[in-house]
């Protein structure tokens, strides 16, 4: 199975892991952790688990030049991605949340544009649009969960804020990615994001009452850190180093049909023509995404 096989199945997985994630993080807050606290949770437990891994990986020095980057992509990618997300997530509801996303790619295509003068064929742009029209059919026409959202609008905006910096994050780690091995690149960008996060979510962090936590919420908080946190960055970091962030910013299109699928499973949701109709639409533009791969890309 060659490496570009192996990052599109990393990429995929990734995203369905990011699928569950939007219904599962929302039931834990505000009853069990607060936004900002589950924050420091993720980026505590993924970072010991990066660096426990790292024990086991030949060590690799940053570079001095490297080191702004890679403290930038923190920010981007565990800092301001993470903040947003759970921020808005705690206002707005899941399904919501898993679209908004979608638009992620565009804001890729644009950056990448921009900033790295990456190719944007009309195939792969096509498919980006093909992608982005099935996300928004599954807002505009699909039933949305009954779950708490005490604001709405303002916890939509935060979501959208999330989808440029997980974009930017994306384009700024792409050049290290080719450089150091995904478990060097992970421990020091956590170990930076626990030191820019304590002082944020610390106050939150402090009144999680685990004593009395039930069972059904610790296993919700170790899925989002193990699964969400740790699992994902690094298949994605390891997607990055073999893909074009372009494409692995369009398989956040996958998320809104993979949350609604897991809000079907579990019976908070039905299927109709308009989810199947969707989803088709959303795979379809991830297959023309991921089968046109940038050939020449300027480096950064």
């Amino acid at each position: 199975m060659s490496k570009r096989v192996l990052a599109l199945i990393a990429a995929f997985v990734a995203t369905s892991i990011f699928g569950i994630n939007h219904t599962l993080a929302k039931g834990l807050m505000p009853e069990y952790v607060q936004p900002f606290g589950f924050i420091v949770i993720r980026v505590l437990g993924a970072g010991i688990l990066f660096w426990i891994v790292s024990l086991f990986v030949k060590t690799e020095k940053i570079k001095r030049e490297h080191w702004p980057r890679l403290v930038l992509s923190a920010v981007f990618g565990m800092v301001l991605n993470m903040l947003f997300f759970f921020k808005g997530l705690s206002l707005s509801t899941p399904i919501n949340s898993s679209v908004i996303v979608t638009i992620t790619p565009i804001l890729v295509f644009i950056l990448s544009a921009v900033l790295i003068r990456e190719k944007i064929t009309i195939l792969k742009g096509s498919g980006a649009l093909i992608g982005l029209f099935g996300g928004l059919t599954l807002i505009l026409f699909g039933v949305q969960q009954k779950i708490g959202a005490p604001n709405i609008p303002l916890g939509n905006a935060l979501l959208l804020i999330n989808a440029l910096s997980y974009g930017m994050f994306l384009i700024v780690a792409k050049p290290l990615t080719r450089t150091y091995h995904p478990i060097t690149l992970m421990r020091w960008l956590f170990l930076t994001a626990i030191i820019i996060n304590l002082p944020v979510g610390w106050s939150e962090f402090r009144e999680v009452d685990w004593v009395n936590m039930p069972f059904s919420a610790l296993w919700r908080i170790g899925f989002v850190v193990l699964g969400t946190t740790f699992t994902t960055y690094l298949l994605n970091i390891f997607a990055l180093k073999h893909l074009s962030a372009s494409t692995i910013g369009v398989f956040t299109y996958l998320q809104p049909v993979i949350a609604i699928a897991f809000a079907i499973i579990s019976g908070a949701d039905e299927l109709n023509f308009i989810k199947v109709l969707a989803a088709i639409l959303v795979f379809l533009g991830v297959f023309m995404v991921s089968k046109n791969p940038a050939r020449k890309r300027a480096k950064a």
